[in-house]
């Protein structure tokens, strides 16, 4: 198995613009191709953002890559990402404004595997 774990922190203001994102445009996508989503989460800091995190499962590293090739090359996903970040003046805006950090990472298990 692999797992990743997608990470932003955004700022409080926009947290419920970008779920909405997030649960109707990014992750029927993902869905669509074959992630499966293990869970995701937010968690509120004193300096008014909000780190949300994302942790995917995926039967191999090069199946991650498929799927994400996949999703990448999904033109009606791409236009619907493209329109929501124009929506909100624009992808290096919203990365300026709103998202202050994004980490993509892989996750490695700490069991023992018997």
């Amino acid at each position: 198995m692999f797992y990743r774990r997608k990470f932003y922190t955004v700022k409080s203001d926009f947290v419920e613009v970008f779920n909405k994102h997030f649960n109707h445009t990014n992750l029927p996508s993902q869905l669509k191709y074959g992630s499966r989503l293990i869970g995701r989460w937010m968690k509120e800091n004193k300096d008014h953002t909000v780190e949300i995190f994302a942790i995917w499962e995926y039967d191999s590293y090069e199946d991650y890559v498929e799927i994400e090739n996949k999703v990448r090359s999904d033109e009606a996903h791409v236009k619907r990402v493209r329109d929501w970040y124009e929506k909100y003046g624009g992808r290096e805006f919203v990365y300026k404004k709103y998202i202050l950090e994004v980490r993509n990472e892989q996750l490695e298990s700490t069991l023992e595997v018997q």
